[in-house]
């Protein structure tokens, strides 16, 4: 039995998914194609079979949606309180993870993956609080229509024009332990709508002239039904890897053709698409590259080539294997893709090569074990000179059969000082050193020319008599055989040996080339430097003129990046990029589309929208038609297209991440300042509305206390705009600073007149240095600090409590401290007290929690920093610090006096 040969990452990867398993939990999904088929009531038959079993199962949430029958399986069951949310004035019922995860049981039931949590919610999707369940070990049952899942999204609103708006990701369903087809007959699932078992009558009306319509049912059932086979044939192909299963398992049928240059290929791909379309089944065409394919005349190259794409436009894989041994690499093909039929050519050569040199066709029935196998020629014969019984190849030059001549010279003048001394055993193996120099450094065709030579030689110049052929004794027939024997055989395995050694050198060449690209693309982010990555690696590995065409906003590609830097295209190229890039198809030389050109043009594909157009012109258009530069090409330009999109999601990300905290600031800035401008409004309109309306009685005593108050509320007001503008001039980088020298005590002062009013009786200890400050500031701007941190310290401390400020140097920097006596900042809010719309007590304050945020953003401006501290004693210490780059001017005494 032929091993089988296991990718190491892919099995370390099962193995973490195995690992991970039995630290998560499992999560099964009742799949079905649309609403109504009986999802949650098989999800609860099943839960109350395990309830049954003493297995701890309990009811996270379960729509009934008011059907009797599904009601009365939850009879019994431990069921979940919902959690209540207020939402735009209505309380909606949620799943409550919190008390999921408190309660942990072994099983829990949570209907409607796709479902979308209302706002407010630990996670805005169910699935989300699903896989917080399996990370934290709890097995899962949970509900799905085919129409939520991400991929089939497209075909499902193709086929129903309703656009699905909760979508579930692939990834989500792929960690599914188990999907059960929950499946029902489209005839009787009409049935059950128009009887009102899914929707209420009115509903039903609608659905069954839009979604439930027959023809769209069908389609549904029909891709739930697909979707469901492919997951458990990738179930089935990743038990039979995890426990190293070498048989195959036939549970679909699976064809696999192996072809080669011959130009009956082309009639065993015919043939095996013929057999694939009675069978229903899927099917392959594997080449495997020899190394004297590497040799072979560029007629059987572009065979080759011709022969894998008319597989492709059949609707075949391709499957390309550079190896040494044709027959072992397609039965380890056939292994990996769980292939049950392989078919092959019946060989046109005489039966005595097949001795002599080996068949492939009895090599892979000899090993393919539990795997059927066909021979077949095709329709009708061949008179062609490619299907000769045996053809030799060419793989070494001239000069090297001279030099393998001149070795073996060379090993005779070693040997004949020898003759005298030695025994001609061990001469002999002075000429076997000699064939395995040749295999070495010059391959198979020398090395057997030189296994022959150095039977001649030895031969005609050591055995008895000597300087002729003739041979006296027929012991030394024997001889001359067994030493033929080993050097054809040492010549033969050194060559193969060789081989394999190049084929490895060239997959790793190959490996390094991905890697090198791959690695400078992972830390990029912008699309240009991206594509002139791709655009130079290209074009050194290919030698290679290389092109990047993408779409302006009318979908007319342009060179976004290319090699020479000349960006620009001929018309025609144009043409051909823009016809690729509709079609989704390479074109160009060496295609069957537009083959005319003199270059070939690569669609750049992303999962769900085309990127652009690879177009490359090498120099050497044989060289990039070879199947392996082929895929290589093809490979890098994958690499591309996937560094794009990630380049692309990740804008995605970052827009809608400034939309999400846009959204957030809008929210947070709505339920902040309605609130504010709400107060004085009403106190402004209470005090108003009591003049106009107050008796003639009313002193003037009392309409000036309504008066103050009205003023006083409107400052409160302005002030409270002001904020608002000077954020949104910080924000919008609109703020300009203009820093002037001006003395330090001033600033205090000015701003100390302007809180005159809410200071009142308010002590305030100034504690300044002995000689006058000046500091490099905008005056306007530090004042505004300065209040702003007075405000602060009168809001949230006692009205008998002093507040001091501080002045000190520093060594490049002055250093201006506020303190206050109140009840200070925990240290878990003082990261969050300088960021917008955050107030430490809004229960009990006023204000827009705009003030702190303006100091931090004008400190900045000015290069400084802002903290909080305690206070000794107890309060709050803000501190901020002022940079001194220039050196301070000296004042005048006599301007102080």
């Amino acid at each position: 039995m032929q091993e089988f040969r296991r990718n190491p990452d892919a099995f370390l990867a099962l193995l973490k998914e195995e690992q991970m398993h039995k630290s998560h939990g499992r999560l099964k999904i009742y799949f079905g194609y649309a609403p109504g088929v009986g999802k949650t009531y098989c999800m609860l038959e099943d839960a109350q079979k395990l309830s049954k079993e003493k297995i701890d199962i309990v009811i996270g949430i379960a729509e009934t949606h008011g059907r009797e029958a599904t009601q009365a399986l939850l009879e019994g069951l431990e069921v979940l309180p919902r959690q209540l949310v207020s939402y735009k004035g209505a309380e909606l019922k949620e799943f409550d993870i919190n008390a999921a995860l408190k309660r942990k049981p072994q099983v829990i039931v949570v209907d409607e993956l796709a479902h979308t949590n209302a706002p407010g919610m630990r996670h805005e999707k169910r699935w989300q609080d699903i896989l917080e369940l399996l990370e934290n070990g709890i097995d899962v049952f949970t509900t799905l229509n085919a129409q939520h899942i991400e991929t089939l999204n497209d075909r499902v609103a193709q086929i129903t024009r309703i656009q699905v708006r909760e979508r579930v990701p692939d990834s989500v369903v792929e960690k599914a332990f188990e999907i059960e087809l929950v499946d029902l007959p489209v005839d009787e699932l009409l049935q059950r709508l128009t009887e009102g078992k899914v929707y209420i009558p009115e509903q039903a009306a609608t659905a069954l002239e839009n979604f439930f319509r027959k023809g769209n049912l069908i389609a549904l059932r029909e891709i739930a039904l697909l979707y469901v086979a492919q997951h458990v044939d990738a179930q089935m192909e990743r038990y039979r890897e995890m426990h190293r299963i070498q048989s195959v398992w036939p549970a679909a049928d699976r064809i696999l053709v192996g072809i080669s240059s011959n130009p009956l290929s082309v009639r065993l791909i015919r043939a095996a698409k013929h057999m694939a379309t009675a069978l229903h089944a899927e099917w392959l065409v594997a080449f495997v590259a020899t190394p004297e394919h590497a040799n072979s005349s560029d007629e059987d190259r572009a065979r080759v080539i011709q022969n894998l794409r008319l597989a492709e436009q059949l609707g075949a894989e391709i499957v390309e294997i550079a190896g040494v041994s044709v027959a072992e690499e397609l039965i380890q093909c056939a292994r990996q893709f769980n292939v049950s039929k392989i078919v092959i050519g019946k060989p046109a050569r005489s039966k005595w090569v097949d001795y002599a040199f080996g068949s492939i066709v009895e090599d892979v029935i000899r090993q393919s074990g539990d795997i059927d196998v066909y021979v077949i020629t095709g329709e009708g014969g061949s008179s062609s000179p490619s299907s000769l019984p045996f053809r030799w190849q060419r793989t070494s030059r001239t000069a090297d059969y001279w030099k393998a001549g001149l070795v073996v010279a060379l090993c005779t003048l070693i040997v004949y000082p020898l003759f005298d001394f030695l025994a001609p055993l061990n001469l002999a193996m002075i000429y076997l050193l000699g064939v395995v120099l040749v295999s070495v450094r010059y391959g198979r065709g020398p090395s057997m020319l030189a296994s022959i030579l150095s039977v001649a030689a030895f031969d005609f110049f050591f055995i008895p008599p000597r300087f002729t052929f003739v041979i006296a004794d027929t012991q030394y027939f024997i001889s001359m055989f067994v030493m033929l024997t080993i050097a054809l055989v040492i010549s033969t395995l050194t060559a193969r040996v060789k081989q394999q050694a190049e084929i490895s050198s060239q997959k790793e060449r190959r490996t390094a080339f991905l890697y090198s690209m791959s690695k400078e693309l992972s830390s990029k982010q912008d699309r240009n430097e991206i594509f002139n990555i791709g655009v130079r690696h290209i074009s050194e590995v290919f030698d290679a003129q290389v092109a990047v065409l993408l779409p302006d906003a009318q979908n007319q590609l342009f060179v976004a990046a290319d090699a020479t830097g000349n960006h620009r295209l001929e018309q025609a190229d144009e043409a051909v990029a823009q016809w690729v890039y509709f079609n989704q198809q390479p074109a160009g030389a060496g295609t069957n589309t537009l083959p005319g050109t003199d270059a070939l043009y690569l669609p750049l594909s992303g999962t769900d929208r085309m990127i652009g157009v690879l177009a490359i012109k090498p120099t050497d258009m044989q060289k990039l038609s070879r199947p392996d530069q082929l895929q290589l090409l093809q490979t890098f330009a994958s690499q591309l297209s996937l560094a794009c999109e990630r380049s692309n999601l990740a804008e995605e990300n970052q827009q809608a991440q400034v939309q999400m905290k846009t959204e957030q600031l809008r929210s947070s800035l709505l339920s902040s300042v309605s609130h504010d401008l709400r107060t004085p409004l009403a106190t402004i309109t209470g005090a108003a509305s009591s003049i106009i309306e107050a008796p003639e009685s009313l002193d003037l005593d009392s309409c000036r206390e309504r008066a103050k108050e009205i003023y006083s509320e409107s400052v409160r007001l302005n002030r409270l705009v002001s904020n608002l503008l000077d954020m949104t001039k910080l924000q919008s980088g609109a703020l300009k600073v203009k820093k002037e020298w001006h003395p330090l005590d001033e600033l205090i002062g000015a701003a100390l007149s302007v809180m005159d009013d809410k200071l009142g009786e308010r002590q305030v200890k100034t504690n300044m240095p002995d000689d006058p400050v000046l500091v490099p500031a905008d005056a306007i701007l530090i004042q505004q600090v300065l209040v702003n941190l007075l405000d602060n310290a009168v809001k949230y401390s006692p009205a008998s409590s002093p507040i001091e400020i501080t002045a000190q140097r520093c060594e490049d920097s002055i250093m201006i401290s506020v303190a206050d006596h109140g009840p200070g900042i925990p240290m878990e809010h003082r990261d969050l007290i300088f960021q917008k719309f955050f107030r430490d007590a809004p229960e009990t304050t006023f204000g827009a929690g705009l003030g702190l945020a303006i100091c931090a953003g004008i400190i900045e401006a000015h290069g400084g920093k802002i903290w909080v501290e305690d206070t000794p004693g107890g309060g709050s210490l803000f501190r901020f610090t002022l940079p001194i780059d220039d050196e301070m001017p000296t004042i005048d005494p006599e301007l102080l006096e």
